[in-house]
């Protein structure tokens, strides 16, 4: 079994993070090196490795992940212009094996730049 996930921990409260959201399904937290004004990562707190390893039970929870960085956004007053990014793999620069969302806004992002 492999060691779990730095945003497992968080969840489980070993490590410290600056929360903004929680509930049963989800966390929602601050970047700890943004990439731009506002920076949070939603986190489901079903430990699926990346996106490519989410299965049919998973539909729910991925549709829920969705609205609920709308509302994120909203709420951090980027609701009208935000980047949602997923990363799927290390060679795009996915750093923590746990799927997860960046919300990203407050900055002017150009089509030319779509990574982070």
């Amino acid at each position: 079994m492999s060691e779990p996930s730095i945003f497992t921990r968080i969840m489980n409260g070993e490590i410290p993070a600056d929360k903004v959201y929680e509930d049963d399904d989800c966390i929602c937290i601050k970047d700890i090196a943004p990439k731009a004004p506002v920076h949070l990562l939603l986190i489901p707190r079903k430990p699926i490795p990346r996106l490519v390893d989410a299965t049919a039970e998973d539909q729910a929870l991925l549709g829920k992940l969705m609205v609920k960085a709308g509302e994120i956004a909203r709420e951090h007053n980027v609701g009208d212009a935000f980047r949602l990014v997923i990363n799927n793999g290390e060679e795009v620069g996915q750093t923590v094996f746990h799927l997860h969302l960046h919300i990203l806004g407050g900055k002017l992002f150009t089509e030319a730049e779509l990574g982070l």
